[in-house]
């Protein structure tokens, strides 16, 4: 048997149990109250114009008409190449698997103000329960190109 012994004054004592419950009050605040992002309320896109007012929210200048619009059932786990297309969405904030099983829509525009390049770039914008839930701008051909729809993530 080990037996330790140690002197201490009152005041040592007292700051001892003070500084412990200041500690132990940090922690609980720290490890209780982890800071929450706000979570940014998404817009309802029913009509074109408020799908066209989103895309110039976003900083695109787009042809007031869709060029296509398309409608399909979004497969029940995401498999290539909707695994993929989502790595692009995790970027900048969206996230296809919420959407598994489910029906989405595909509104496809004209982009006018795309730099460097006035003609050929489209936007798309997926929207599933009204909700924007994908989106990308893009152009085809030899210089073509896929980056996400957020113009801070080019």
């Amino acid at each position: 048997m080990l037996i330790w012994t140690a002197k201490f004054s009152r005041k040592k004592a007292a700051a001892a149990v003070v500084l412990m419950g200041v500690v132990m009050a940090a922690l609980i605040v720290l490890t209780g109250r982890a800071p929450e992002e706000p979570e940014v309320p998404q817009p309802k896109l029913t009509t074109n114009e408020e799908r066209v007012a989103y895309l110039q929210s976003l900083g695109w200048e787009v042809e007031p008409e869709p060029i296509e619009t398309l409608q399909f059932l979004l497969p029940a786990e995401l498999k290539e190449p909707y695994r993929s297309y989502n790595e692009l969405q995790l970027s900048q904030g969206f996230d296809l698997s919420n959407c598994c099983g489910k029906q989405v829509s595909r509104c496809t525009y004209t982009v006018t103000n795309y730099p460097d390049q006035p003609q050929g770039v489209q936007a798309n914008l997926y929207i599933c329960e009204d909700l924007p839930v994908a989106g990308d701008v893009c152009s085809s051909g030899a210089n073509g190109f896929q980056l996400p729809l957020l113009r801070g993530e080019e």
